[in-house]
């Protein structure tokens, strides 16, 4: 059927993709986000996922003027504007545009924004929290390094010569420097400004070997499933950042699986090939295609409910012991790869989906 041939509304939103060089999004009856242009990829960034979980207007503000035109527009049946609008997503700084809406005749509802500011994204707000932690990280790998190693070193001594009801502190005090250290490590790995070498990689011989590693760590006792599309083209990649990514992925599932007690912890990795999706990456170049998904799925509890908004951002996690750095590292390599990752979680069933470029 050709463009002419379609419904009305169908036209209208095959406008907000093709035609509408503002941020557009298609807002269902039931109030969920249903479609965005590239625009409003542009616009909201990782915090496109955010929008994308559950209601869209149960994503803003309590009584958000946006809420309210889109509910105007419905009600009086015609084309609402509205200036001045603040959409405030994930805890951070507000957008300010100005709207406007209309409905669509099937109880969907067309958006179009207008930011005051010519280029804001969320996604790239959002980096200014993985930027400090560079800065961070290299002062921790000069600072905290050095004294390190002589802490370690007198307490080997100390435990050379001590008395046997001392060892044991000695042996806390090394072991308790070894995991400072491991921390500096991991910090130091955001100061890597260096571009990923890409190349063409197979993404099932990556998930393999991350399956090879966790089957006899993390994951030992744990139900692994693979649903993977064989005809998938090479991704485009560093190998081994490739590897750090679903390694990290398939540890947290892993993790949130063993939490259920019951011996029962799945996790489920899959693997499509998504036409049409491309994605703009933080710097403000062109959309390129990113149409390889990667799904990582567990049956654990859940993210809580407090920590979805930020999960990806530096020091936020549930674990007692944890440094909160796992999920930000990940963000920060597939974003320099030119993907996205996004989640959705509900009690027994936690997905996170990584989008990456394939060999052109």
């Amino acid at each position: 059927m050709n463009m002419m041939g379609r419904p009305h509304s169908e036209r209208l939103r095959a406008a907000a993709f093709d035609v509408l060089p503002e941020p557009a999004l298609v807002i269902s009856p039931q109030g969920e986000l249903i479609m965005c242009n590239e625009a409003a990829q542009e616009l909201f960034g990782q915090g496109l996922s955010h929008l994308m979980r559950g209601r869209f207007v149960d994503a803003l503000p309590a009584g958000s003027t946006l809420a309210s035109l889109i509910s105007r527009a419905l009600s009086e049946d015609a084309l609402v504007r509205e200036r001045g609008l603040e959409i405030n997503l994930l805890g951070l700084p507000p957008i300010q545009v100005d709207g406007a809406a209309s409905p669509m005749g099937d109880g969907a509802v067309l958006l179009t924004l207008h930011p005051k500011v010519a280029g804001a994204s969320l996604d790239r707000v959002d980096m200014g929290g993985l930027k400090s932690v560079v800065g961070l990280g290299r002062m921790l790998a000069h600072e905290i390094k050095n004294p390190l190693a002589g802490i370690r070193g007198a307490a080997q001594l100390l435990k050379s010569g001590a008395k046997a009801e001392d060892a044991p502190l000695a042996q806390l005090i090394m072991s308790e420097t070894d995991r400072i250290h491991r921390l500096v490590d991991r910090m130091q790995a955001f100061s890597e400004e260096t571009s990923p070498i890409r190349e063409p990689v197979n993404i099932h011989v990556v998930l393999d070997r991350v399956r090879a590693l966790a089957v006899n760590g993390v994951a030992d006792g744990l139900v692994m499933k693979e649903i993977y599309d064989p005809s998938l083209p090479p991704a485009l990649g560093d190998e081994d950042q490739l590897i750090q990514i679903f390694l990290n992925l398939v540890k947290n599932a892993a993790e949130a699986a063993h939490s259920r007690g019951d011996n029962r912890g799945e996790i489920t990795v899959t693997t499509a090939y998504r036409h049409g999706v491309r994605v703009r990456s933080a710097g403000g170049q062109s959309p390129r295609g990113a149409p390889l998904e990667v799904k990582v799925q567990d049956n654990g509890p859940g993210v809580p409910n407090h920590l979805r908004d930020g999960v990806f951002q530096p020091f936020v996690t549930s674990k007692a012991m944890g440094a909160g750095l796992g999920l930000a590292l990940v963000a920060k390599l597939v974003t320099a790869h030119g993907g996205m990752i996004d989640f959705e979680s509900e009690p027994g069933r936690t997905v996170f989906r990584v989008l990456l470029p394939v060999e052109q």
